[in-house]
């Protein structure tokens, strides 16, 4: 029977360690950005897709246990801003015991889009744990007003 080396458990220790130090500061580091997507999908709390179908994009989101009424979505300055929190209380009595519980969560996100939105026909849906934003694409020649000068 051969005996664990106690130096090798310390090693993968360390290695571990140093993997969820350089994570944490991923998430610290100014992130490159592809078609306003950060790299790094947990970077913002919740994991996103941004698919653009031609004639829209379509933001799908993960927000797991979270209501319809928790989650607030705007669009600013080209940025999609997805936001949820949720607050839980609960109590229990049992003798002359009392247990009380407090949860909090909450998650924010900002996209940056890649391209001009209509911003009055934008949707969303949240089901099952899905958050689904339908963005329609703006037309081109929409995207300014010809201002005669006098």
């Amino acid at each position: 029977m051969s005996r664990r080396n106690p130096f090798d458990e310390l090693e993968e220790l360390f290695e571990r360690m140093q993997e969820n130090f350089e994570s944490a500061a991923r998430m610290w580091e100014p992130e490159e950005f592809d078609a306003g997507l950060p790299v790094s999908a947990t970077a913002g709390g919740m994991s996103v897709d941004l698919e653009d179908t031609g004639e829209e994009l379509v933001l799908t989101g993960d927000l797991p246990g979270f209501e319809t009424e928790d989650i607030d979505v705007r669009v600013m300055d080209g940025t999609l801003q997805v936001s949820a929190e949720h607050e839980e209380e609960t109590e229990e009595k049992a003798g002359e015991y009392v247990r009380r519980e407090r949860r909090e969560s909450s998650v924010s996100r900002s996209i940056g889009l890649p391209v001009a939105v209509d911003e009055e026909e934008i949707t969303a849906t949240y089901n099952n744990g899905v958050l689904t934003v339908r963005m329609p694409k703006r037309d081109a020649e929409s995207q300014g007003t010809q201002i005669d000068v006098n």
